[in-house]
């Protein structure tokens, strides 16, 4: 009887091994595969949806425009006139005045008024939900000192504060169009007239921004209070100027006037200060030269850079006054410091196809208010000997 222990298992057939170690690679690489192509399908879908994003909100056929709010909108509304479609997406009364246009078409007009009015591009702008919007900024610093670690700490003193209150009133535009026009489906009715707006209102708050009277519109940064006292000594609100040396003109030292006009300003409000002016100061600025004959002008030797003078930007602001004696042609400042504009509320439309038959009418209207915020970032050339 053969007593011989029996072997617990069988050897592995090597053959078998090799067959098992093939299949789990083919499976590996399968499932690699089905992973690179989850990730291309995903990269797939990011690029659409970048691509998407970055197409001009108010041309060609962008999300935005294609939007059923705006669809509604303009089919409905500034076409046909049919207002039942587009009350609940409007949120709008008509007895305010109109239909809030949806927030694409108010972006797109925005935009364009960013790019097209010079010290709306420039200034600090508010959003507000109220008619009247106010600001506190403080006319005095708190006390403030060293100690040591056990001393005493004196009580600091109380700081004093001034309540910023923008003017404002409703800035109106009134294009028209055809009916014919409104019925052809090719035109871009939404692009047509965020663009007429845009324009209308940044000519019209270009001029309010730089010399607005504060009735029923925006105080401009010209009228308000001048002083030729330095910061701390003026009286709050007022801006302060400096006098040119001529009566008549710019004067033959000007570039030591301008270069006195930006040491006026304190260093932190220097950082991000600009010039404005009107393109006729500004020709006769660029021909100004230094004692040793070198030019005060500097154009932009990149494109996308704007052209500097003393070293600061430029910004051409057409309402601003010409060189004659008593004016304040140049002013240099920061004005996202200096300067405040409040908006209220989206822009309204109203359409009125009967005053002007056979043309149809969108009156847009926008409550717009701005006043000088820090008359210490602010400073003024003053034409006077």
């Amino acid at each position: 009887m053969d007593t011989t222990p029996a072997t617990a298992s069988a050897a592995t057939d090597p053959l078998d091994a090799s067959f098992d170690i093939l299949a789990r690679q083919d499976q590996a690489e399968a499932n690699i595969a089905m992973l690179r192509s989850d990730v291309d399908d995903v990269k797939s879908r990011l690029d659409k949806v970048a691509r998407a994003a970055t197409r001009p909100a108010m041309g060609g056929a962008s999300p935005a425009k294609d939007a059923p709010e705006v669809k509604s909108f303009v089919d409905s509304y500034l076409r046909r006139g049919r207002e039942t479609e587009i009350k609940s997406i409007s949120g709008a009364n008509p007895a305010d005045g109109g239909f809030a246009v949806p927030r694409q078409i108010d972006l797109a007009i925005a935009s364009r008024l960013t790019r097209i009015s010079p010290i709306r591009s420039i200034a600090q702008i508010v959003q507000t939900g109220t008619a009247g919007y106010r600001k506190l900024v403080t006319t005095s610093g708190i006390a403030s000192g060293w100690v040591s670690e056990t001393a005493p700490r004196p009580e600091s003193a109380t700081p004093q504060f001034a309540e910023i209150a923008p003017p404002t009133g409703d800035l109106y535009a009134n294009p028209a169009a055809s009916q014919a026009m409104l019925d052809d489906a090719g035109f871009d009715l939404e692009a047509w007239l965020a663009s007429e707006i845009a324009t209308e209102f940044a000519r019209a708050e270009g001029s309010a921004f730089v010399k607005g009277t504060g009735v029923n519109q925006p105080e401009g940064f010209l009228n308000t209070v001048k002083a030729t006292a330095d910061d701390g000594a003026r009286a709050f609100g007022a801006v302060q100027y400096i006098g040119t040396g001529s009566a008549t003109g710019l004067g033959s030292a000007l570039d030591t006037k301008l270069i006195d006009l930006v040491h006026s300003m304190r260093a932190g409000h220097r950082q991000g200060a600009v010039f404005v002016m009107n393109a006729t100061t500004l020709a006769s600025v660029r021909k100004l030269k230094t004692s040793d004959g070198a030019f005060i002008w500097q154009p932009g030797l990149v494109e996308g850079q704007p052209n500097r003078l003393l070293g600061y930007p430029v910004i051409e602001a057409e309402d601003m006054p010409d060189v004659a004696g008593g004016a304040f042609p140049i002013a240099f400042g920061n004005f996202t410091n200096g300067y405040l504009i409040a908006e209220h509320g989206a822009t309204r439309v109203l359409r009125d196809p009967f005053t002007n038959k056979p043309f149809v009418h969108f009156y847009a209207t926008r409550r717009i208010g701005g006043k000088v915020l820090d008359s210490n970032a602010i400073k003024l050339l003053k034409i006077e000997a």
